[in-house]
């Protein structure tokens, strides 16, 4: 893909008619015109985006190098672009499996754990947590000729690693390989160490942890056999290939192998997501990772011909530093520092100390502090989010990165004096890029888009987590379902997603998606999160979000045949279109039906929640047209057919099971009314009486929130649809409890679990389930950007070819501004009150176009450059079709 940008002021209406893309072997081939993989000619296309490489077939590893001009619609051609790159994926390691040798007591221990316990009572296995083993040191010396032209490190691990080469770090991944289901995928990371590599006596180093492969896994919890490790794998592995290529053609490869050495006591104790990082820097001398260090008392690394795993490359972002916090306050509470870094953010803190040798500092990890000053840790369950340093004497410097956690405050102790410059917090996430903006006229509303931000990227470590900081983490795909749009406007979401589409694709026995992903196909980890309502669709709702933002049918491709099996074996079981049998359900979770201790007497929890069988149905309702769509683009017309006539049928039988001779539906709440409505399964003819039902639900509870998790964002869209935009408005700038406002006004630097989470009145919440960095209720961003700014993607020419400007002016709100940075090019809108007019200012990118629609009433005007394109396309609005450019309007 490639994106236009007019270097013409004022310039309009600017669109591709044709493209040449070129690829290489070697920059200086593409410099010299020498296309020697690849020459597409002239196309004659208007697409820029998702075109397939057509050249000459490629090697393993091999390195293209590729540069595009365009033909624009005035005829002009472009300069070629700047070249980038890419290489080809490599189809095996040769290179084996290395490590320490087995540990007998931790495989005993696991062992006893997975044959079950005499007594499981979950309170008695408390207590029972498994050995802990120190990370090893790995090490290879090699010599290097003179001549080299290139260098390529492949490496994985089961567990985490980390990399030197000649004393250097490899890379700036942190938690790498990431997560998948390791017994289905395991990707590698390829990086280019060419400028480490030097002549003569080389080292490249690395050491392991547990990671999301051998250490404590988000969910298990709810197991009987909890706390313990070892779901993916038993032991820590690395394997990695390093190819030097020289000037002469000559590669060299070096694998790991036996040859390799290992010192199975590095300086990493104990390293567990959930747990925490313990190092001893009297262990720690970077001289090992550097030439010439004195291995001849290490021993050679264990091979270990069992592991066979499914290799495939990193598709999506590393998970990387993003951010690094100094403290906003540091002070004493005891013998204890306490430190505010101002902001929840998933990661970890460095931290720089010299003390007595032997010494140890406690750094304890929490979001929030108790009334006491204290800091809160309750939810937090089995996730003691404890780093421990052992000081060497020496000037240390301690950054645990093999683990993370969620936290706002920190707690050391051990420490006689702590200042301002000692400690910082690194923030990581997966690094895509940040493509929306957003600011208003409302400081409050500014501080919620910001927290939606900070909890989308706390959640992002390879997968959207539910949370960052308790003993869970895990992908729920409720969460990720309803939350896709708003991180897609926040964020490049198109590698993110396609790597998770590969997750989903592992689906359950029984032949359903697994509510939780990444999953255990063979039950152990959450074996019975099976086929639940509202979560399980996100393996239909995900590619169709790839399509719309970026046109791109991956998903579609990748996830057609488990669609069909879930639809399938959902419809066996429920013969009579009403999804009655289900093996999971979450409903609309977090409801007001679930509020249980509510800050206001005037609120009620009587009526939040929506029948179970109604949210269902109506879910496998969407699910099943959304397959009927998705094989009309794939070109499948008989399962088109079949598809859409069940659809109709799962419609009509949810009109006559659910809707009354008056458009009330069961359960008659805000959630009922929202979901029947938002997704179709409301007959045409009572839309607006069943709307109407929803208006007095609304009412009904004092104009503020009863829905959940799933039907909030649904409710909000559909009070813009119906062209309610004033109760849109009315709930989102509410800090009455609950509210958005309501938390932000309460301190929230991320988005609450539960609007309760933590009340002046009551303090906190059930700590069983109470986070405080939850992406869930952030979803309320998508409406944000599609209703404040008015920027909405247009299914029908996806990847932005076409879409929606219709900014909606309301809340009190005096002016509003955004930009989207689209895959076709930058959109930005923007609007401001200005004594007796209203100013709207947008750019639509080139190659793009928009339908323009803005609030004016009979007695208002437009003026402007192209205000004449405007016509009344309804008694309230005034539309246009413009094409790319800048543009600013005036309505009187």
């Amino acid at each position: 893909a490639w994106k236009i940008v007019s270097k013409q002021e004022n310039a309009h209406n600017i669109k591709q008619s044709a493209y040449q893309i070129q690829v290489s072997k070697s920059p200086e081939n593409l410099y010299n015109g020498i296309a020697d993989l690849w020459d597409s000619g002239k196309v004659e296309s208007e697409t820029p985006i998702q075109i397939k490489y057509n050249g000459n077939k490629l090697q393993n590893g091999e390195r293209c190098y590729w540069r595009v001009r365009v033909w624009t619609n005035d005829g002009k051609v472009t300069d070629w672009s700047d070249i980038a790159c890419w290489s080809h994926a490599i189809d095996a390691f040769d290179a084996e499996w290395i490590g320490d040798k087995t540990d007998t007591d931790l495989h005993n221990y696991l062992e006893y754990v997975y044959s079950g316990y005499p007594n499981d009572s979950f309170d008695e296995l408390k207590w029972k947590t498994p050995p802990t083993l120190s990370s090893p040191l790995l090490r290879k010396d090699f010599d290097v000729d003179d001549g080299i032209s290139n260098a390529t490190l492949y490496v994985s691990a089961l567990g985490y690693y980390e990399l030197w080469l000649n004393g250097n770090r490899i890379g700036e991944n942190i938690l790498s390989p990431e997560w998948t289901d390791y017994n289905q995928r395991l990707q590698y990371q390829t990086y280019n160490v060419t400028n480490l590599i030097k002549t003569g006596d080389n080292a490249i180093c690395a050491t392991l942890a547990d990671g999301w492969a051998l250490g404590r896994l988000a969910g298990i919890k709810w197991m009987k056999n909890f706390p313990h490790r070892g779901f993916y794998a038993t032991d820590r592995r690395l394997i990695a290939k390093l190819v030097i290529e020289y000037a002469n053609g000559d590669i060299r490869e070096i694998p790991t192998d036996s040859s390799w050495k290992i010192n199975p006591h590095g300086y990493i104790l104990e390293a567990d997501n959930f747990a925490g990082e313990t190092i001893d820097a009297r262990n720690l001398d970077i001289s090992w990772t550097k030439p010439g260090y004195d291995v001849s008392k290490w021993d050679n690394a264990s091979v270990d011909s069992t592991v066979h795993r499914n290799l495939v490359p990193q598709i999506n972002e590393p998970i990387q530093i993003h951010t690094t916090l100094s403290p906003v306050r540091i002070w004493k509470r005891g013998d204890k520092y306490m430190v505010d870094f101002g902001q929840n953010i998933a990661g970890f803190c460095k931290l720089k100390i010299k003390g007595k040798k032997g010494s140890v500092i406690t750094l304890r990890h929490g979001e929030w502090l108790n009334n006491d000053g204290s800091l809160y840790t309750q939810s937090l369950g089995y996730a003691s989010a404890t780093d421990r340093f052992i000081l060497s004497g020496k000037d240390d410097v301690f950054i645990p990165s093999m683990t993370y956690h969620g936290f706002q405050y920190v707690e050391l102790n051990g420490l006689e004096e702590l200042h301002q410059n000692q400690i910082e917090a690194l923030a990581i996430s997966s690094s895509a890029n940040v493509t929306g903006q957003f600011k208003c006229s409302n400081p409050d509303l500014n501080k919620l888009f910001d927290n939606i931000l900070w909890t989308q990227r706390n959640n992002m470590l390879s997968v959207i987590t539910d949370n960052p900081s308790r003993d869970e983490r895990t992908g729920a795909m409720g969460d990720i379902q309803i939350f896709a749009q708003t991180s897609i406007f926040n964020m490049n979401m198109a590698a993110f997603y396609t790597k998770y589409i590969y997750d989903m694709k592992n689906v359950a026995d029984n032949g359903q998606f697994f509510s939780m992903v990444p999953s255990l196909k063979n039950g152990a980890f959450w074996g019975g999160w099976v086929g639940a309502p509202g979560w399980c669709e996100a393996a239909f709702i995900i590619p169709w979000r790839l399509y719309e933002n970026y046109g791109d049918v991956t998903g579609f491709m990748q996830l057609y045949d488990e669609m069909k099996r879930h639809i399938d074996v959902t419809l066996q079981e429920n013969p009579d279109l009403i999804w009655r049998v289900r093996h999971n359900h979450n409903g609309d979770w977090l409801n007001a039906n679930n509020i249980s201790s509510t800050v206001d007497s005037s609120y009620n929890t009587h009526n939040g929640a929506t029948p179970d069988d109604l949210f269902a149905t109506a879910f496998l309702g969407y699910s099943t047209q959304l397959l009927a769509n998705t094989a009309t683009l794939l070109n499948r017309s008989t399962d088109y057919v079949k598809y859409n006539d069940l659809s109709q049928k799962i419609k009509d039988k949810f009109a006559d099971n659910f809707i009354d001779k008056n458009g009330k539906i069961d359960g008659d709440s805000q959630g009922a009314y929202s979901l029947a409505l938002y997704y179709n399964m409301v007959p045409d003819s009572m839309r607006q009486i069943c709307f109407n039902h929803l208006l007095d639900c609304i009412a009904d509870y004092d104009y503020r929130l009863s829905t959940g998790f799933i039907t909030t964002p649904m409710m909000m869209q559909l009070l813009s649809d119906f062209g309610r935009y004033d109760i849109a408005y009315r709930l989102l700038t509410s800090t009455r409890f609950p509210s958005w406002l309501y938390i932000v006004r309460n301190g929230a630097s991320t988005i609450w679990e539960r609007w309760d989470a933590w009340t002046p009145e009551k303090g906190f919440q059930n700590p069983t389930m109470n986070s405080l960095d939850h992406v869930a209720f952030g979803a309320v961003g998508e409406w944000m950007y599609r209703n404040i700014l008015g920027i909405n993607p247009d299914v029908t020419n996806p990847g932005y070819s076409h879409f929606f400007l219709k900014p909606i002016i309301g809340g009190n709100l005096t002016w509003a501004e955004g930009t989207y940075d689209s895959i076709r090019g930058k959109i930005q809108s923007s609007w401001k009150i200005d004594g007796q007019e209203v100013i709207y200012s947008f750019t639509i990118p080139a190659n793009s176009t928009a339908t323009v629609i803005l609030q004016a009433n009979e007695d208002q005007y437009i003026s402007g450059e192209y205000s004449e394109n405007f016509t009344r396309s309804s008694p309230g609005e005034l539309s246009a079709e413009l094409g790319s450019g800048t543009y600013c309007f005036h309505i009187k």
